[in-house]
Parts: structure tokens; C-alpha cells; sequence
């Protein structure tokens, strides 16, 4: 048996991975433990509970491998400071201290946190360091269902490499092609998610759903900063942005093209100047993506195509590339993220470094993204006695009969069940569920439950077999990476009065018989469900289209904004007990919101930072 401990830190989203023979084992985000939203910290107790989940110690595991190289990295700021010099120096002068200090010396770092895992580590144990792009492109192809495939990774950074080529074929990767920092498109879309008034690392979704209020208006001005050639290449024009030396993403030349300065949240409402631009940069961000992937399909001629790296999580450009049919298969990490980079880096150490065979699953790999904790019913039962919860346990065939009634009655669940999901998305063991049918329960759900902005969508769990007759879509999306059309024969046309309204007004028109899924421009982003991945979900959604005759719940993520997603039991009770949560549905136990003790309530409304 050998083991390998890969670990992704310090930048965002820590996180660490345990495989056992090539197998993936356990994974899972530090902020699941810490409650920290993308927590960058050492991730401590990821390590603990990877480790503990396969009863090693840590002076037992055979390998250990971190994500990317620290020194290339250092390479990379020094290098950006002279070139830029003598401009940015305030950034210099802020980032050199930590860079001494911690992440310049990264493996003796590394070596003083892993000894407090395990007094029997040994600290001249060697540590790999795999490269960052490598790590995304062997977490993208590694545990896909393909033999060979085209894998295209892109994000804000990694140590020099913003966007990779690499070729997959049976054990082997090898990245052909770099585009290299400053030239970002992860950066680009960051920059516009700074102007509109998100935060960068964890507000460029709420970019991508704010795109169809608006309309691309500003498509030519965002051309202006980024030169893109036929074969999706491109190269950013620095004097508009501020990230390479300062330290905010744009400066004041950026804000003189389109006429504003980035929002202030904190007093400043959406527009729709910034549903335009955020239709724009979108618009952009696809058409770079589409000619990367004809251009490498092109020049490859590989039928296969896998995705990692934060662009990855544009599921909107991902179902554009689905949508063209430019390959015949796609496969994207559900981790797409720096989280993933754990896995990425732990498996191109056992194939590309090592040299194993690869034991390719036809569905995938990655158990259905469920990789973290798991709690027992004996260990939900005493956890939740501990915390004064009233609760009432029932038979499996009981709780699915009851939970899919509740939500029949456009009640809103909570719902907690097997292993915690590894990566952004939940899908459907840490959710929050209700009815997709209902006309208000969108606006609900985003103002009552989630405490967030009332323009963001939700994401439909639909049963695999019954996809096509809903969506207009015929291949599996157990991971909710890919945004596709409503069939139209299940959407209302508009009014022509309808059809007057801008932005935000657009969000009260029924555009269909599941509203609640369905977002302005009658899109979706799909999760679909099969009874192999994940059973207990499977049976609730079919039992709901026996009463409802709609085999489809809206699923969003077990957790309020500005919340990681919910990781324990106390967890799941304290959301429960701070929203408008109808029921909590976890292990075979139901906790009615209302028969609570009252003084177990939260303000959760101000409980967390907002992002």
C-alpha cells in the first residue's frame, strides 16, 4: 500500500487529499473546518481528517506534495517589481515581509506544521512540489473517464502560467502551451468582478448570474483591454490594470473608458451600468474560451477535453463549449479551483512522477465529489442531544416519504447526508432544497435563507433520465459545472410588456414551470442525479415526482452568504436555527424549525462577513 498527503495552501481555499494505490481516498477544504470563507491557511485540520479517514498516521504516508513551486513564484514577483519599477513599490514593500518570514522557505515551514500532525514524522521526510498549472491539469485529467484527452487549465496565477495546454494520454501529461502572467484571463474576469463591487477569489460568480440582466454594450471597450487572437490567445494591455504592482485589480485609466469608479458596496446599489458590464466581460471571457478550444481542437485532434482552474467554474462558457459540439466529450473538475490543486498535485506525483498505471472508471473517479467527512447516526444523535435540539428519528422509506412532502409544500429543507462534497458546488449531501415550481420561492430563498443578493439563480437537481425532457441537454453534469437552455415546450413566452423591462425587474416574470431554476435568459446550471452516485438523493427527487410529477429540486449550497458550507451537525443546526430554514433533514432525523427551543435562536444576518 502506498500513500500520498497532497496539500494546496497560502494563497486561497487550502485544502488537502489522501490517496491510497492511486485511489482517492478523502478531500476536503480547510474553511469546512476553520468556518473561514477560502480560508489560504496551513490547512491543519484537512490534514487531520484526510488522515484519520484513512487510518494513517502522518509518519506513516509515503509521499507528501505541495501544489506549486514557492520559488518560482518569488521568481515571478521579483521579476513583475523590475519590470515595472519604480512603480508598485508600496506592494513590494508589503508582500517581501511575508515572503521572508513563511513562503520563500516554504518546505521548512511546511516541515514545522506537519510535525504537529504526528511527534513520529520525520523531518528530513522529503516533500515534492509539483507546479501549479501541472497540479490543475492532473486534477482535470487523472480522474476523468477518458484514456487521452486535451486538457486546457486557466486561472488568475499560478507561479509564472495564467493559461496551459497539456496532453493527456493513458499515465501521462504533458503540458505543451502557456500563456504567462501578466496575460490572465482568470485576472480579467477578477478585474471586472473588483469594478462591479465583488470581492476578488469568491465573487465571480455572482458576475457571471448578474450577466443575463444586462446586455454586452461595453464589448468593444473591454476589447480595448485585451488584444485576442484567432486561435484564443491574447495579451492584456497593463496600463488599465493595477494587480501586477499595486495594490487593488484597476486603476483610474480603466475607470475613465467605461465612466466610473469601481462600486462601493458598502453605499453603493447595482445598476444597470454594472448588469452591462458584467454581460460584457462575460461575452469576452467566452469567445476567448470558444477559439481556445476550436484552436486546440484544431491543432490536436483529440476528441476529449478537460477543464480545472477557476475559468473552469464559468459554467456558462463551459456549456457554450457543450453547446458547439467542438469535442465530443467533457470532463471538468469539480475542484476546479486552488482547493483542487491538492488532488492534482497528489496525483501527478503517483502517474507523471511515478509512473503507475491509470484504472479509468467510465463514469469518473472522483465518487461523485464526495470526499469529506461523513458523520454516523449515533454520532448526529449525540451531537445534536449535546446542543438542545429537538429531533425525531425515522425509518429511511419514512424520512425520504416525509422530507419529499414538506417539500411539496414549498417548505424549505435542509438537508444533510453521507460525505461532505470537495470543491464549491453542493450536490446534494450538504443542501438546501425546496420546490423549483413555486413563483416566489427564488426571491425567498436568496432574501429569507441565503441573506443574498435577490438577482443570484439556483441550480436544478434533475433525475438523469428525465434531463432531456426538461433541459436542453443529453450528457451527464453530476457536478453542476454546465449551464444549458429550458426546453421550450416547459417555458412561458413574455408579454410584450414583459419583454420592455430591464435588469432587475426582469426577475419576477414566470419564464416557466419550475421558475425557481429557470434565470432571465431561461438558462440553468445542471446537476444531474443517478442513483450510482448518490442513492438517498436520488430516491427523495423521485419520490417528490411521484407526488409532484416534476422529477427536479432546487439545490443550492447548505450554508448563508459569506458562510462556508456546512460541515458538522452543530453546523447544519446553527443555519437552521439562524434563517428561515423549514426543517432540518440530517441522518434519518427531522428537526422541525418550530418546535426549537427559541432561545437556540441566530442573527444570522450578521453573523458571518458578507462577500
Amino acid at each position: 500500500m502506498t500513500s500520498v498527503l497532497g496539500i494546496s495552501a497560502f494563497y486561497h481555499d487550502s485544502a488537502a487529499c489522501i490517496l491510497i494505490d492511486g485511489k482517492i481516498i478523502a478531500a476536503a477544504q480547510e474553511e469546512r473546518f476553520s468556518r473561514k470563507k477560502h480560508d489560504p491557511s496551513y490547512p491543519y485540520n484537512a490534514i487531520e481528517f484526510v488522515l484519520k479517514y484513512s487510518n494513517l498516521k502522518l509518519s506513516e504516508v509515503d509521499y507528501i506534495v505541495f501544489f506549486e513551486k514557492p520559488f518560482l513564484k518569488f521568481e515571478r514577483l521579483l521579476e513583475t517589481y523590475v519590470a515595472f519599477a519604480p512603480k508598485g513599490f508600496s506592494s513590494f514593500a508589503k508582500a517581501m515581509p511575508l515572503w521572508i518570514k513563511e513562503k520563500l522557505f516554504q518546505k521548512n515551514y511546511l516541515y514545522n506544521k506537519l510535525k504537529q500532525h504526528d511527534k513520529d514524522f520525520i523531518s528530513n521526510k522529503n516533500i515534492y512540489f509539483s507546479e501549479h498549472h501541472l497540479s490543475h491539469a492532473a486534477s482535470a485529467y487523472f480522474p476523468s473517464p477518458f484514456n487521452e484527452a486535451v486538457v486546457l487549465t486557466a486561472d488568475g496565477v499560478g507561479e509564472w502560467a495564467t493559461t496551459t495546454v497539456a496532453i493527456g494520454k493513458k499515465n501521462d501529461l504533458e503540458i505543451k502551451k502557456e500563456i504567462h502572467f501578466p496575460h490572465s484571463l482568470g485576472l480579467l474576469y477578477s478585474a471586472f468582478t473588483y469594478f462591479t463591487g465583488f470581492k476578488v477569489n469568491s465573487g465571480e460568480y455572482k458576475l457571471m448570474g448578474l450577466a443575463p440582466y444586462g446586455k454586452p454594450i461595453y464589448e468593444d471597450k473591454v476589447k480595448k483591454l485585451i488584444d485576442i487572437k484567432d486561435d484564443g490567445s491574447f495579451r492584456l494591455d497593463q496600463r488599465y490594470f493595477n494587480y501586477a504592482t499595486g495594490l487593488t485589480m484597476t486603476n483610474d485609466k480603466f475607470n475613465n473608458l467605461f465612466g466610473q469608479k469601481p462600486r462601493n458596496p458598502k453605499n453603493e446599489k447595482i445598476t444597470q451600468f454594472h448588469m452591462d458590464i458584467a454581460s460584457s466581460v462575460q461575452k469576452v471571457t467566452e469567445e476567448i474560451i470558444l477559439k481556445l478550444a476550436k484552436s486546440i481542437r484544431e491543432e490536436y485532434k483529440i476528441k476529449n477535453l478537460c477543464l480545472a482552474g477557476g475559468v473552469a467554474l464559468n459554467c456558462v462558457a463551459n456549456g457554450k463549449i457543450l453547446n458547439e459540439k467542438i469535442f465530443e466529450n467533457i470532463w471538468i473538475q469539480p475542484a476546479a479551483g486552488d482547493a483542487g490543486g491538492s488532488l492534482g498535485a497528489a496525483l501527478a506525483l503517483w502517474y507523471v512522477e511515478n509512473g503507475n498505471q491509470r484504472k479509468i472508471d467510465l463514469n469518473d473517479n472522483m465518487n461523485g465529489s464526495y470526499l469529506g467527512t461523513e458523520y454516523s447516526q449515533d454520532e448526529i444523535e449525540k451531537e445534536l442531544l449535546l446542543i438542545g435540539a429537538n429531533f425525531k428519528t425515522f425509518s429511511y422509506n419514512e424520512l425520504i416519504d416525509k422530507t419529499s412532502k414538506f417539500l411539496s409544500q414549498e417548505k424549505v429543507i435542509g438537508w444533510f447526508q453521507g460525505r461532505m462534497e470537495f470543491g464549491p458546488r453542493a450536490l446534494g449531501n450538504r443542501s438546501i432544497l425546496a420546490d423549483p415550481r413555486s413563483n416566489t420561492m427564488q426571491k425567498n430563498l436568496n432574501l429569507k435563507v441565503k441573506y443574498r443578493e435577490s438577482f443570484r439563480p439556483f441550480a436544478p437537481s434533475v433525475l438523469r433520465e428525465d434531463l432531456s425532457k426538461w433541459f436542453n441537454m443529453e450528457v451527464d453534469s453530476p457536478y453542476m459545472l454546465l449551464v444549458t437552455n429550458v426546453n421550450s415546450q416547459k417555458t412561458y413566452k413574455m408579454t410584450e410588456e414583459e419583454t420592455k423591462l430591464f435588469g432587475i425587474d426582469k426577475l419576477n416574470i414566470q419564464r416557466s414551470e419550475i421558475p425557481a431554476v429557470t434565470h432571465v435568459d431561461y438558462t440553468a446550471r445542471i446537476q444531474t442525479v443517478d442513483r450510482i452516485r448518490n442513492k438517498r438523493y436520488y430516491d427523495l427527487i423521485s419520490k417528490f415526482k411521484e407526488i409532484t410529477g416534476c422529477p427536479i429540486l432546487v439545490n443550492t449550497s447548505f450554508n448563508v452568504r459569506g458562510e462556508p458550507i456546512v460541515n458538522s451537525p452543530s453546523d447544519a443546526f446553527n443555519c437552521l436555527m439562524g434563517t428561515e430554514l423549514d426543517y432540518l433533514v440530517i441522518g434519518n432525523c427531522i428537526l422541525d424549525k418550530n418546535e426549537q427551543n427559541q432561545s437556540l435562536l441566530k442573527n444570522y444576518s450578521t453573523e458571518f462577513e458578507l462577500d
